[in-house]
């Protein structure tokens, strides 16, 4: 793809300070928006050297923007910068009651959680095994749940684009695991059935499977065979599969988000400590899972601790994962203020962060941290400007390898496969309906360093990934050497 001979003017603003006009974008990057039917000015754009104040283009830059997961740039460099890089959240067990000569606990097993974003099955594996080393194999009383950490008025927020049962909806939760979703391996099988397996166990869960093999073309789950998850009598959960799965599909996996917070990690607990031979005799079914408080007289029996956050850090950036930034966002007001945590105490202490740090956002508007939402707002100067910032701090590293690599991992895999710049652009990804951004760093052939940062409001977005495409190639190929010095445009 060349850009050099291709260039379309773009107007500047009368009284803006400008030391190279006009300002230019390749007829790529125009093209892509026309195919589009995007109009220019639902598009922001800044481009600078990584470690200047002065950026080289500046489009519609200090626009307050719908950035969508590009929020997450804010939320994991704060996390970073005022948590640690090394910070790890505590989940923990206690004991009230005696425990016999047999290891039965006649009282209740308390379960307390921080937040954990990543409490996957073989890291509450860890928890449960160290209560078995503590003595206790057996419970004759409830398993009660501490979740003060969040207020209980973070855990679930308004769905958006009728995304019910999607991972992408998916609440914090002080006790959050596995997502709160199940994954279904869906395997075609010599004899004519459909084997299905389920990851993560939940203690009463029942999986109801009447596929049929068929050998008609291949249908996603949405078009007929399910899962489809239901509570029935005695706390039983069941999953049901019907109608007709074509061999053609071969193996599939099928992730559901399903029930609530409390009983998910409650079944999956249970679960868990079922398989390592414990017990719980207070009552046959799922009854004996409740919400409350560890109290005084409790003693402490096992930890776990998380990855560190470093690596939390990328598993957020680099899958864009909504649910894992929800919780980090939190996190930071209850550790810097007091818990329980509330999304205005985190808002409070980020925005307090980066004033500290110079970077005064006036348009900022968080809500979650993630992205995910209508209503958090920044603009594509202030992503860059943070980008500057994270660029040249302690944990400038970390935070740029969390960035997914153009044509190489994360939600950037998949894109410039087959263009110059792949491999070499750390660049967070943002969709959401009416909304595609970029942010982050280019590495252009000449090695000279880059932030770029996109963002485009507008009702067909989703069909201007060409224009964001062709954007990080123009970068990497080598700017017009007249736009050594800053330019403006629409600011």
């Amino acid at each position: 793809m060349s850009f050099g001979a291709m260039a379309v003017e773009i107007p500047v603003d009368a009284g803006k300070a400008v030391d190279s006009a006009p300002i230019t974008l390749p007829q790529p990057v125009t093209s892509g928006l026309a195919q589009a039917r995007v109009p220019l000015s639902a598009m922001s754009v800044v481009i600078a050297k990584a470690g200047s104040s002065t950026p080289l283009i500046a489009l519609n830059a200090d626009r307050p923007m719908m950035p969508a997961s590009t929020m997450k740039l804010v939320t994991t460099w704060a996390g970073l910068s005022i948590l640690g890089r090394d910070y790890r959240w505590r989940t923990s067990a206690w004991a009230e009651g005696n425990v016999d000569a047999s290891g039965v606990l006649h009282g209740n097993l308390y379960i307390q959680g921080r937040g954990d974003p990543k409490l996957v099955p073989e890291e509450l594996l860890d928890l449960v095994r160290k209560i078995h080393r503590a003595g206790i194999t057996g419970v004759d009383g409830a398993l009660v749940l501490d979740k003060h950490y969040f207020a209980p008025t973070t855990r679930e927020l308004p769905l958006l684009d009728g995304d019910a049962g999607s991972l992408y909806a998916v609440g914090p939760d002080p006790l959050l695991y596995s997502f709160k979703s199940l994954s279904f391996r869906l395997t075609p099988s010599t004899d004519g059935a459909v084997k299905v397996e389920v990851s993560p166990p939940l203690a009463h869960l029942l999986i109801d499977n009447e596929l049929r093999m068929t050998t008609g073309p291949c249908r996603t789950p949405s078009q007929g065979y399910g899962p489809t998850v239901e509570r029935g009598d005695a706390g039983i959960v069941h999953a049901i599969f019907r109608g007709a799965y074509s061999r053609r599909c071969g193996e599939q996996v099928v992730n559901e988000a399903v029930l609530d917070h409390t009983t998910f990690f409650g079944e999956g607990f249970l679960a868990l400590w079922q398989q390592t031979g414990g017990t719980f005799t207070d009552s046959p079914d799922a009854s004996y899972i409740r919400e409350g408080t560890v109290p005084a007289g409790a003693r402490l029996v096992a930890t776990h601790d998380s990855p560190p956050l470093r690596d939390i850090v990328r598993d957020i950036n680099k899958l864009s994962n909504n649910v894992m930034a929800r919780n980090l966002f939190l996190t930071i007001g209850a550790v810097s203020g007091r818990p329980p945590a509330t999304a205005q105490k985190s808002t409070r202490t980020i925005v307090g962060f980066l004033r500290k740090k110079g970077l005064a956002f006036p348009e900022l508007v968080l809500e979650n941290g993630s992205g995910r939402s209508r209503n958090e707002r920044i603009s594509a100067m202030s992503l860059s400007t943070l980008l500057q910032a994270a660029w040249s701090s302690p944990v400038a590293q970390i935070f740029i390898d969390s960035l997914p690599v153009a044509g190489v991992d994360g939600t950037m895999r998949r894109r410039l496969v087959g263009m110059t710049a792949r491999g070499h652009a750390h660049m967070k990804t943002g969709t959401l309906r009416d909304v595609r951004a970029i942010a982050g760093y280019v590495t252009a052939a000449d090695g000279s360093n880059y932030v770029v940062v996109s963002v485009i409001n507008d009702v067909r977005a989703s069909a201007a990934q060409a224009a964001h495409d062709a954007l990080i190639e123009w970068v990497y190929e080598g700017l017009p050497s007249g736009l050594s010095g800053a330019a403006t445009a629409n600011r």
